[in-house]
């Protein structure tokens, strides 16, 4: 009876567990969902994990001859190749996580409905999967600033860092927020894509910063911008991967300090509402799907 009885005393109701915590304690789950996620996505693929590079180096190359020579954004933004790539690395890295995360859940359903065990494991699982595809592109950006001259300063190395756990952080709380909010509503998904469809553009990838601040001035569509935490986050690679490239004279937008900032504390309270907002629909998951 004694053993009956603790068997049962460790179940635990959905929703009331460690969280987030409960991924850290289960990381050989992780690691086989992380597997999972990537045996799916490139089963019968040719190319595999090739696709890496393939997928951005297009992207790059559109972008490229679309913004920098036709419409000669490259006269105007030395080094432009890099400045684009240092910006398209960040975008694609939260398109895939945030988009991926908000169908973890739906897209784990059979999991999901069989068996109890730490829901945010799929999303954390969708955000591994979209940083084993960001570090084929950032060898890429890397080779290309070499390239260029790339001579970081340790300032600058450490600022690359800032802006990649800002991101990680901003992409895993939204992921969370509409994962769980997806399993309810299936029209998340379609908000989700006009979020990132909208984000590419949303912060200085295709042009420079300067664009903007001629247009707007230093007003209230100027801090709207700059609260979008994509826009301290781009600004930081940029200052990290460009900037130190030959011929860049660049330190910045102006109080960068001071967004990056703001852009980590928003990051980190996304996070909370999002582990948050997770929880208080996990329980209803099971049932919904």
């Amino acid at each position: 009876m004694s053993g009956g009885t603790a068997a049962v005393d460790q179940f635990v109701e959905p929703g009331r567990g460690g969280g987030l915590l409960d991924v850290v304690r289960q990381r050989y789950l992780l690691r086989l969902l992380v597997r999972k996620e990537l045996r799916v996505r490139y089963r019968g693929s040719v190319l595999g994990m090739a696709w890496s590079y393939v997928k951005p180096a297009v992207q790059f190359i559109v972008y490229y001859f679309a913004v920098g020579v036709f419409l000669q954004m490259n006269r105007a933004v030395d080094n432009f190749a890099v400045y684009l790539f240092a910006g398209i690395v960040v975008i694609n890295f939260f398109g895939e996580a945030f988009g991926n995360a908000t169908r973890a859940i739906v897209g784990n359903s059979a999991l999901v409905k069989k068996i109890y065990l730490p829901r945010e494991l799929f999303s954390v699982s969708s955000l591994w999967v979209a940083t084993v595809h960001f570090f084929p592109q950032l060898l890429v950006l890397l080779v290309g600033a070499l390239i260029y001259g790339w001579r970081p300063s340790p300032a600058q190395l450490a600022a690359g860092v800032l802006g990649f756990v800002i991101l990680t952080i901003f992409s895993l709380g939204l992921g969370l927020i509409f994962g769980a909010v997806n399993v309810m509503f299936r029209d998340a998904e379609n908000v989700v894509d006009l979020l990132l469809m909208v984000a590419t553009w949303a912060s200085p990838v295709l042009y420079a910063w300067t664009a903007v601040y001629d247009v707007i001035g230093n007003t209230w569509l100027w801090t709207l911008y700059q609260l979008n935490p994509l826009t301290p986050v781009v600004e930081l690679f940029h200052w990290c991967f460009w900037a130190p490239t030959a011929g860049v004279d660049y330190v910045g937008t102006p109080d960068l300090a001071k967004w990056v900032a703001i852009a980590g504390a928003i990051s980190v309270l996304t996070l909370l509402i999002g582990e948050w907002v997770f929880r208080r629909l996990d329980g209803r998951f099971a049932q919904e799907l």
